[in-house]
């Protein structure tokens, strides 16, 4: 890779500098407003992603000098990227900074150095670690919203479509559509609710006896049962006894039974942090119920909406399968984007599966009419 031009640089590259200066300022500016909502360390760190990509702007300020002139704009695709990400909060700009950051060109393009590019491919590792925690925060109501948004697409459409297939009335569709949704919305809720307080229950189950560390001291030191319980955490038998030993002397030290509380307490609670981190990922069950009779209700809703305002017949099921579509791409490239991966593969399967699942029911439809008829 080279840096300063000895030549006169061509059309495609001007053009090309200019994108990546484009591209180099949005991403700056997305990380100082990141930061303004930032505090301590996570403020630090992406104001230092900033100033990363202002070094990288004044390397292609330098290679365009004058031509730098008008200011350039961004593509199109990141101009909407940005709008997105305004719309749906502070989750979706990290994603979509991660997304740029992974998708960083630099390594393939003459005229970028190779500490920037190199620099990318680090950003895209910062930025997936600033993720993490609101992912992990949003990935229990989130599961549930994704699933429930494209249970009710799909189903309804299929349960619409099936039944349109077979000739009944316009009306009794409808009444079929909203039966569905209000059917489908509750066994959701349900269904959500039971399988995350069962999820919660699980690992409720798994928290250490507050109460334990009152019998430490009364235990055979020489059988040592403690060690059974690190043994049973996964230590080796060496690491168990080990530990089991240096508890025993910190609860059994003269004028610090404060402290040897304390530290029986913190040894045989270890896991309960861990268990109430996963108990967060997973999210409350009113939460996740509320989210997913919501979201599958507002999918469900979809499907019905050219049968509400008045269309018929064919007319009817192809305006359906066309929203549904559109819908069912924006809620796969979501996903994709959320996951910090190329959201049009994504789109492209969600519409691939919905569409499928409604093939399948309206053929059975229009067979079973035809049977009727």
């Amino acid at each position: 890779m080279t840096s300063p031009q000895n030549h006169t640089p061509t059309p495609a590259q001007i053009r090309r500098w200019r994108r990546h200066l484009a591209e180099e300022r949005m991403e700056a500016r997305t990380y100082r407003a990141l930061a303004e909502r930032r505090v301590g360390e996570e403020r630090d760190v992406l104001l230092a992603l900033a100033e990363a990509e202002r070094r990288h702007e004044e390397h292609w300020l330098r290679l365009l000098g004058e031509r730098a002139l008008p200011a350039p704009r961004p593509s199109l695709h990141a101009r909407i990227g940005a709008a997105l990400a305004r719309a749906f909060g502070t989750i979706f700009i990290l994603a979509m900074a991660q997304r740029a950051e992974q998708r960083s060109r630099y390594d393939v393009d003459m005229d970028a150095t190779a500490q920037m590019a190199a620099d990318e491919h680090i950003h895209g590792e910062v930025v997936r670690g600033l993720t993490a925690r609101s992912r992990q925060t949003l990935a229990g109501t989130f599961r549930a919203a994704v699933f429930g948004a494209n249970d009710g697409l799909v189903s309804n459409l299929a349960l619409v479509l099936g039944v349109a297939a077979t000739g009944i009335d316009t009306l009794l569709i409808l009444m079929t559509g909203v039966a569905g949704l209000l059917a489908g919305a509750l066994s959701m809720a349900a269904g959500e609710w039971v399988s995350v307080q069962s999820q919660r229950e699980l690992l409720d189950a798994s928290i250490p006896d507050p109460e334990a560390h009152k019998s430490v001291t009364h235990l055979d030191v020489d059988a040592n049962e403690l060690a059974l319980v690190f043994r049973a955490r996964g230590e080796s038998p060496e690491e168990a006894e080990a530990h089991a030993a240096a508890v025993f002397r910190q609860a059994n030290a003269p004028a610090t039974t404060e402290s040897g509380v304390i530290a029986v307490r913190a040894a045989l609670g270890d896991g309960g942090e861990r268990t109430q981190g996963a108990a967060e990922e997973i999210g409350t069950p009113w939460h996740a119920a509320a989210s997913s009779f919501i979201f599958f209700a507002t999918g469900a809703l979809i499907p019905l909406i050219p049968y509400i305002c008045g269309a018929s017949g064919t007319l009817a099921i192809i305006l359906s399968a066309a929203i549904v579509g559109i819908a069912l791409l924006f809620t796969g490239g979501v996903v994709g984007v959320l996951s910090g991966q190329a959201p049009l593969p994504r789109a492209l399967r969600q519409l691939v599966i919905g569409y499928a699942a409604a093939l399948v029911t309206y053929v059975l439809g229009a067979i079973f009419g035809v049977q009727t008829s």
